[in-house]
């Protein structure tokens, strides 16, 4: 009987816990300007293999002292600014994000020198649902 109630209880969890975003990223990648950038960016193809929209809302990295979710906006006059984006970006359910060069983008600041061509930049993602998600983004300066 205590068997039947403990896993009762346990499906009864299951059944209860929402259905997490299954989030995929490919194709990443960082630059920064020059050697001595202050600042630098990572860009990447999102994937929500999931069926419930989830959503990105923060980045980290030791690389920078200051990461932030940022895109580009112009202004009355075509002026294009960057913005950080504190609600993060949509990553729809069965669908993608693309964080690209002019759009938006993963930004590092506060960086003691640029990146260098070659090594890896770890940074973790938040998710609304997902959680943390922390990767190896390779530098690559020419793209």
């Amino acid at each position: 009987m205590k068997l039947h109630t403990l896993l009762g209880g346990a499906a009864a969890l299951l059944i209860a816990m929402p259905a997490w975003a299954d989030i995929v990223i490919t194709d990443a990648y960082a630059r920064s300007a020059m050697a001595s950038a202050k600042t630098g960016a990572a860009f990447m193809v999102i994937e929500n293999t999931g069926d419930e929209d989830d959503r990105l809302i923060g980045a980290a990295s030791d690389a920078a002292p200051m990461v932030q979710l940022h895109t580009h906006i112009a202004d009355a006059n075509g002026v294009v600014k960057m913005r950080h984006v504190e609600d993060g970006f949509v990553i729809p359910a069965g669908g993608t994000h693309v964080l690209e060069r002019g759009a938006d983008h993963v930004m590092f600041m506060g960086l003691a020198g640029g990146f260098a061509e070659g090594p890896t930049v770890t940074v973790t993602l938040t998710f609304e649902k997902a959680g943390d998600i922390t990767i190896d983004v390779p530098v690559q300066l020419d793209r």
